[in-house]
This record gives C-alpha cells, structure tokens and sequence, in this order.
C-alpha cells in the first residue's frame, strides 16, 4: 500500500456521476454533489484504510476536502460491529461550488484500473415478475410494538426504534444503476448512494467535517404524505406540534448536541426543528453546526461517537439495544448503519442508512423503521413504516 500515488486533476467536462458509477461501481451523491468510484486499489477494515489513506503519496493541487485519496464506507448498525471502507482507483468528485475532478489511484491493487464510465444495466437481463413478501407478519410487529410501549411506561426506557423486513425476489438480476437512477429522481434533496450492492436514498445526515467545521442534521418523527397538498400541509402541522413525535425528536437532538459538543469549541442548533418533506413522507430535523477544537477529529472519530443515535436505536442505547434484540426477531445487517466517505485529512460525509436494502443479484432486501415512544399506536406505527418501504419497493419493483 506504501507503493501507491493518488493523483488529483480538475475536470472542465466531468460526466455525470451516477453514469461514471454505473450499476457496479460506488457512489455517495446529494443534488448532483457528491463521489462516484470504480476499481479497487485497497479494502479493508476502517483502522487499516484510513492508516493507508494517510500514508499515501498524493499529487493533488485543489487540496481541498474530497480531493486526493478517497474511500467509501458502511459500518453496521451494531455497535462495536467491523465496518469496510474501500479506496477505488478512480474517483469522480463534483462540489457545491461547481468544481470537478478526478483522482486516480496507480500501484498495487485488485487490477481492476478503468476509469471509464461504468454504464447501465444490461437491458436483456431486466426482471419482468417480482415476489414481494413480509419477513415477519405485520400482526406479529404490532405485537412487538405493543410490548415494547409496555416496557417504555414502565419506566425501562425512554425509546426503542423496531425495524421491519420486507424480501422483494425477482426473475432476473436486479438492475442496481436503474434504482439509484430512480432513486435520484424521486429523492433528489437525499444522499443517493451504492457501496457493494447496499444502495438507498438517506435523508438523514449523520455528521459530516471539513476541516474543522462539523454539521449534522438529526431526524425523528415522521407522518406519511397522501399526494394531496391540503391533506398533505395538516399533516406537517400536526407532526410539528404533536407532544409525542417532538419528544422523540428531541431526545435525538439532545444526544447529537451533546457527543458533538465535547469534540467542539463552537456548537449551535436551530431552536426549533423543521419539517422535511420528501416525495412519500415528511420529517422533523434539526440542523446542528460547529467548530471542531484543534486538532480536529476526523469524521470517522465522530461517527463512532454519535452511531447509533436514538433515531435508529433508542435511549438508554443499552436498554434499547436490548429490547431490539428481544423483539425485532431481524439481522440488521448495514441497515441503520452508516454509509458515506472520508479522505486522508479526515474530512468526510456520513449519512444514517435508511431508505436502503441490500441487492444480491435477483432478490433485495428492504428495511424500514418506527421510533416507538409510550403512547405510540402499533397500527399507526405499522402504517408509517409501510409509507417508507415504499421508497425503495417503488425504485425496485418496475415490471
């Protein structure tokens, strides 16, 4: 790994960024801004990666962050849970102000070195039936739900999120570059991405760092959007001033404020949350911004402090973490993780991974999941999880 050069040079006429991904490549993007990768020139577990990223020799006169040596990662949503990062040979990168470039990796590596464009799906090969079924009968997650509503005014913990699963199986291959394509139409104002075959669209900024100012947009409680503007406006209302999802959204706030703020010399969030409207529900958010105390931490240091936070997992974390286990009944896998990149000064983005599922040729699985709080409906719940399946069930199953 010592023997390899990334070198980093503007693009006056950069492709697109989806296309350069293609349906086998990776891709971490939001409104157009963003990276996409091909090739592999290292992978391997977090610790080994960034040592290697910041070890390497780097030719790259923009110097700023995302430029020069570059990996993409998941890590899962257990805690303690070994996460991947992969550095690929050719990254194309696209910032806010307009700036492109491409960093290419030589030396050492799987050989796999294009730095072409990765192209679409093979339109022979596209599925004409899909099978989608529940993992776990809906009436056995209200049960969960019910219980674990029991257990929170009882006094055992403020909030638990249950997830559920739901199995879509094909007749061909899945075509990956066409879901994200969908995705990006659908969900332009989230983080579209695509890290060995787990793809989603997050709404939910985790944290992100360059150089040393810090910001995350935290998010909990969500209503569903029928398409109907009048419906569509009383239902943002009534999620703003509704006591129970205002407290399950500021138990996350205060958990994010709190972790950031013992990295920082300046922290400030937004007094009152907004309501995020995406394409089939809204959320409240928070937006929290900041200076990191020098020497700054890399975002990965602050993704392992934050993660998981009580938007995926609940409060107490321990007290949650096992009533997840008790009633999920669910491998989580990178679901509820975190999926994002992080370049060799440590600089990066990491989104929550939600609105995701992980494709394996013909079958993909979906995930979706409620934070329950004392006074939540398992039906409502039920429904609100079936308003968010449908953003990755709509991007897949196209006969």
């Amino acid at each position: 790994m010592a023997d390899l050069v990334a070198t980093t040079r503007r693009c006056d006429q950069p492709a697109d960024l989806l296309h350069f991904a293609g349906h086998d490549g990776l891709l971490f993007t939001r409104a157009g801004v963003g990276f996409a990768g091909r090739g592999v020139a290292i992978r391997g577990p977090v610790e080994e990666v960034t040592a290697a990223l910041g070890a390497m020799k780097v030719d790259d006169p923009l110097d700023r962050p995302g430029s020069g040596p570059l990996a993409f990662g998941t890590i899962p949503f257990l805690p303690g849970a070994a996460g991947e990062l992969v550095v690929p040979r050719c990254v194309l990168a696209r910032a806010e102000d307009g700036t492109a470039w491409l960093t290419t990796i030589d030396g050492p590596g799987d050989g796999t070195s294009t730095c072409g464009p990765g192209g679409d799906d093979p339109e022979h090969t596209l599925p004409s039936r899909y099978d989608v079924i529940s993992s776990r009968p809906p009436a056995d997650w209200c049960d969960a739900v019910a219980t674990a509503t029991a257990r929170i005014r009882a006094g055992v913990l403020d909030k638990v999120v249950l997830a559920r699963e739901v199995v879509v199986t094909a007749d061909a291959p899945i075509p990956v570059g066409a879901v994200l394509a969908r995705l990006r139409a659908s969900y332009a104002g989230c983080f579209v991405f695509a890290v060995d075959g787990f793809v989603g669209a997050s709404p939910e900024l985790l944290v992100g760092r360059a150089g040393d100012q810090v910001r995350a947009q935290p998010m909990a409680g969500t209503t569903a959007r029928r398409g109907d503007p009048e419906a569509d406006a009383r239902a943002a209302a009534a999620l703003f001033a509704s006591p129970t999802y205002r407290h399950e959204h500021q138990v996350t706030i205060d958990m994010v404020h709190d972790t950031l703020l013992a990295f920082s010399s300046y922290l400030d969030d937004e007094p009152e949350p907004s309501v995020v409207t995406l394409a089939n529900v809204a959320h409240l958010a928070t937006t929290v911004v900041g200076r990191l105390s020098h020497p700054p931490a890399s975002v990965l240091e602050l993704v392992a402090a934050l993660h998981p936070t009580p938007a995926v997992c609940g409060r107490p974390r321990a007290a949650a973490l096992d009533l997840i286990a008790e009633l999920e009944a669910l491998d989580r896998g990178r679901y509820a993780g975190t999926v994002g990149w992080v370049d060799g000064q440590g600089n990066g983005q990491w989104a929550v991974s939600i609105r995701c599922a992980q494709v394996e040729g013909a079958t993909a699985r979906v995930f979706a999941g409620n934070g329950i709080v004392g006074d939540s409906d398992p039906s409502t719940e039920l429904a609100e999880t079936r308003a968010k399946l449908q953003a990755l069930l709509g991007a897949i199953v196209r006969p």
